[in-house]
């Protein structure tokens, strides 16, 4: 059913964009136009929960398909998100083996829950199921959906790697090179020796767990360089960049035209 997780596990190459602005007509613009995967940023960006989904019928509706990053790992955020209708998301700062137990179990129905815990049962009349036309959704399909990237951010996190890889529903890893660069003391220097060790070390050990990967361009590392390294998923371009490029370039060229 989920079909970018269908696509990631064939071993295919996906990029996707950053939809930061919370703008359902922003979204449809970027799928229409080049990106047909789209990871809405509930980390950082704008909105809510109910932002989010407006989002996801758009970029849904123009033919393409969503992601979403939580703002947080809490099992209310994750069980309401996987309500909803998100079958793909990605958790931040998730730094150990418990924490990531913790947020696959939220994201499962007890079946496959961690001790019998997991998602609480509202299949009928959720989104997730569209609203109980899914007949088999909780019992054949709801878990098997899920695709789940915890986020790599810190050296505990990078220490945890292998550990945190062996969690059951725990689909990938997604480095979060500016973060982990500045937890390692240097933030906005992703080039420096000691982050691209880093890199390189979690690399390795979700490469062998068998594990997808995920990341975002920079620190030397261009599309191309993170497709050849295993990469499966690579998140660039976002409204806000694109917006203010578009917005400087539009300027300079008025004042070279005006002199």
């Amino acid at each position: 059913m989920n079909a970018l997780k269908s696509r990631l596990l064939n071993g295919e190459f996906i990029t996707a964009a950053w939809a930061e602005l919370g703008n359902c007509d922003v979204a449809e613009i970027l799928v229409r136009h080049g990106w047909p995967v789209v990871l809405i940023d509930g980390e950082h960006g704008v909105g809510d929960l109910e932002t989010w989904v407006a989002v996801a019928r758009a970029v849904e509706a123009a033919g393409g398909e969503v992601i979403l990053r939580v703002p947080d790992g809490t099992d209310t955020t994750i069980k309401k998100v996987m309500d909803r209708g998100f079958r793909s998301i990605v958790v931040p700062m998730v730094n150990t083996v418990e924490q990531a137990t913790a947020i696959a179990a939220s994201c499962h129905y007890p079946m496959r829950g961690e001790g019998g815990i997991g998602r609480g049962y509202a299949a009928p009349i959720v989104r997730g199921s569209d609203f109980g036309t899914r007949p088999d959704y909780a019992v054949q399909t709801a878990n098997e959906d899920v695709l789940l990237f915890v986020q790599c951010e810190t050296p505990e996190s990078v220490a945890a790697l292998s550990d945190i890889c062996a969690v059951d529903g725990v689909d990938g890893i997604f480095l979060g090179p500016n973060d982990l660069a500045a937890t390692l003391g240097h933030i906005e220097d992703m080039e420096h020796a000691t982050p691209q060790a880093a890199f390189a070390e979690v690399e390795r050990k979700v490469s062998a767990a068998g594990k997808l990967l995920a990341t975002v361009p920079g620190g030397g590392r261009s599309w191309a360089d993170l497709r050849a390294k295993g990469f499966s998923l690579v998140a660039g371009v976002n409204d806000i960049s694109l917006m203010v490029g578009a917005a400087r370039q539009a300027a300079a060229d008025r004042d070279a035209e005006l002199g």
